[in-house]
């Protein structure tokens, strides 16, 4: 347990999760550059991605705090501490610490607009704010009624990246765009990944996930399909869009097949309340996810910005 009131607000902000969303914010900036890199909109989008994930880590701790109390009484000694439950910061402020994170981000996404003259970012901002509310927030709560993975599939997988790529180059949609396929494939398989270890707990306390309504094997033959499929997406994005070379589809594909091998070698002992083979199993995938990405982003900086003449 963290024994200082900051490393309680450390621990609060979950810093091994940021890279759910500093990977799609690199991922778009890179897509950005086809138009030359400004360090501005840099600046700006990585304000806008710090704000963002504290916004989105504190207020789906207070969102989920009934169903992370039950898994704490079912899994006394089986789960990492949580946030609420545990009294490591009581509900009333991380609700306004997330409200203010979330303000703040959408500010900084109308100034940044009006400073580098993007027009539509402020609404692309608070387009991506709202998906996470429709997610784990009353009253739509999707996470709860089914439907939670796909809103996260179409937020991290598409509207972020998307929203970066505008802010770098004043285009949602520039050359290579086609990889953001894959990256989307990725995206889901990443959200049903993520209710594997609270499997019985979120049946308990009723929220409606993939793995809540077919089981953990359905679960994991989804992700493993999707990762593969995204992996393809991939290079299929390398060998059939003339905006980018081969190499900057083909080589992430590899990267990320690689680690879906890995994953696939760990899946048999992923089974439900397996906490620790499931972590395993899911770090794979991440790695499969991000590492790929930060490839493609790699190449594409590099292929954007290197000199012709």
């Amino acid at each position: 347990m963290p024994d200082t009131l900051l490393r309680r607000w450390i621990y609060a902000a979950k810093p091994g999760s940021w890279p759910k969303l500093l990977v799609p914010f690199a991922f778009g900036q890179a897509l950005g550059t086809w138009n030359g890199l400004s360090l501005g909109a840099l600046a700006v989008g990585a304000a806008f991605t710090v704000l963002d994930l504290l916004f989105i880590v504190f207020l789906n701790d207070w969102g989920d705090r009934e169903v992370d109390a039950i898994k704490r009484r079912m899994f006394p000694g089986g789960c990492s501490p949580k946030t609420i439950p545990d009294g490591i910061l009581p509900a009333h402020q991380l609700l306004f610490a997330g409200v203010g994170a979330g303000v703040l981000a959408a500010l900084v996404g109308f100034a940044g607009g009006a400073w580098l003259g993007r027009g539509w970012l402020g609404v692309a901002a608070l387009g991506c704010l709202g998906m996470f509310a429709a997610y784990s927030l009353p009253p739509v709560r999707l996470n709860y009624r089914g439907g939670g993975e796909l809103l996260e599939m179409l937020g991290v997988g598409v509207a972020l990246p998307c929203t970066h790529a505008y802010l770098q180059g004043g285009d949602a949609a520039p050359p290579g765009a086609s990889l953001i396929c894959g990256f989307a494939l990725m995206g889901l398989a990443s959200a049903i990944a993520s209710g594997l270890s609270d499997e019985r707990s979120d049946r308990r306390g009723g929220k409606r996930t993939f793995v809540t309504a077919w089981g953990n094997l359905a679960g994991r033959r989804a992700i493993e399909a999707l990762a593969f499929l995204g992996a393809c997406a991939w290079a299929l994005a390398g060998l059939f869009d003339d905006a980018i070379p081969a190499f900057v589809g083909l080589l992430p594909a590899m990267v990320a097949l690689g680690y879906v091998g890995a994953m696939l070698a760990r899946s048999g002992a992923a089974r439900t309340d397996a906490f620790a083979a499931q972590k395993h199993y899911k770090a794979a995938l991440h790695h499969a996810i991000w590492r790929g990405a930060a490839a493609a982003s790699m190449l594409l900086v590099g292929w954007n910005l290197w000199p012709t003449a």
